[in-house]
């Protein structure tokens, strides 16, 4: 793969900002980690804080990565999603102007679900239930194309390099409105079987594919629960815990009982990247390089990293030992997936 990357979370906000805390400092740190020993070229760095994106980028660009500019206003409208991709357009034109063709601007995650007005729900839990007999209608596709077609229209009117969108496998794209094929590209029992056939009929638009997200949870059975696109964790309980005063008294916690399995998350990640690589794709992001809010714990019940997609655990409190000035620690997937790129 010409693209061998990680995606990096600046501060994604849905419900609840999962960065609640961007120090510069902190960032360049993780990632020359994230360039140096991760052995990547490329980083998307995503989030829906201009200034944070704009700061995360300019390391990541003295670094040596190439950057893919991800702005994500989710849980709005059309009219106020292209108002603000007009400002982020200009904000990575900025960047572009500097380090010529290393810059990649992607209008939009998984539309369908996150942009209000593509299917009925005011919040992404209403759209989740409404999901399946909207998409089985395809009463999501003409909204969608609208949005997409709107949104090329006002990326390429102030940015000047490649751009890009973060599709869904069951979205139907105008791909001729983008320079590289996207997609979020998750790989568990239900559908490996058709993994591969999805990226092969991708292939057939004759440009770059690029697998803007792919990865694995861990814990045991995350393969094949059918959670690994939302998880275990129960999220009202860590909303909660922040809380001043009653947060102290609703621990965070998981949902059920798991199993830790790093070795779990390590193989798959491994093995989804090796079947990229075959399939000859342009580029992949491991999602994803650290999660804050999903700390670990010895109590299984409050290991909230068990939820994670991350390749290194954040800590509730304390620094780690490989990386003494960081506050998480490598998991077995950090190490495999930069041999994974140290080889490829």
């Amino acid at each position: 793969m010409n693209r061998r990357g990680v995606l990096y979370d600046v501060g994604r906000v849905l419900g609840l900002r999962w960065r609640p805390v961007f120090d510069p400092t902190v960032v360049r740190r993780e990632l020359e980690i994230i360039a140096t020993d991760l052995h990547c070229t490329a980083v998307r760095i995503c989030g829906r804080d201009l200034d944070r994106l704009h700061t995360a980028a300019v390391s990541a660009l003295e670094l040596g990565l190439e950057v893919w500019f991800c702005p994500e206003l989710w849980d709005s409208k059309p009219p106020a999603t292209l108002r603000y991709l007009t400002k982020a357009a200009a904000r990575a034109e900025s960047l572009r102007r500097r380090w010529p063709d290393r810059m990649v601007l992607s209008v939009g995650t998984e539309a369908t679900m996150f942009t209000r007005g593509i299917i009925p729900g005011r919040t992404f839990p209403r759209r989740r239930k409404n999901a399946f007999v909207e998409i089985r209608a395809g009463r999501h596709d003409p909204p969608l194309a609208a949005f997409l077609e709107s949104a090329a229209r006002v990326a390429r009117n102030d940015f000047g390099g490649p751009i890009t969108y973060a599709s869904l496998p069951f979205e139907h794209v105008d791909w001729s409105l983008f320079d590289i094929v996207g997609i979020d590209h998750y790989r568990d029992d239900r559908s490996a079987g058709h993994y591969r056939r999805i990226l092969d009929r991708l292939a057939g638009h004759g440009k770059p594919v690029v697998v803007a997200e792919v990865g694995m949870r861990t814990y045991r059975g995350a393969e094949s629960d059918g959670n690994l696109g939302l998880g275990v964790t129960d999220w009202p309980t860590v909303a909660l815990h922040r809380v001043p005063m009653i947060g102290r008294l609703v621990p965070p916690r998981l949902k059920g009982d798991h199993v830790r399995d790093e070795q779990l998350q390590a193989r798959r990640v491994t093995e989804d990247l090796t079947i990229l690589d075959e399939a000859g794709v342009d580029g992949a992001f491991v999602c994803q390089f650290v999660e804050p809010l999903s700390t670990y714990s010895e109590d299984p019940r409050r290991d909230l990293d068990m939820s994670s997609l991350s390749l290194v655990r954040a800590l509730a409190e304390g620094r780690g030992t490989t990386y003494p000035d960081m506050t998480w620690e490598p998991k077995e997937s950090f190490y495999a997936v930069a041999r994974h790129y140290a080889r490829t």
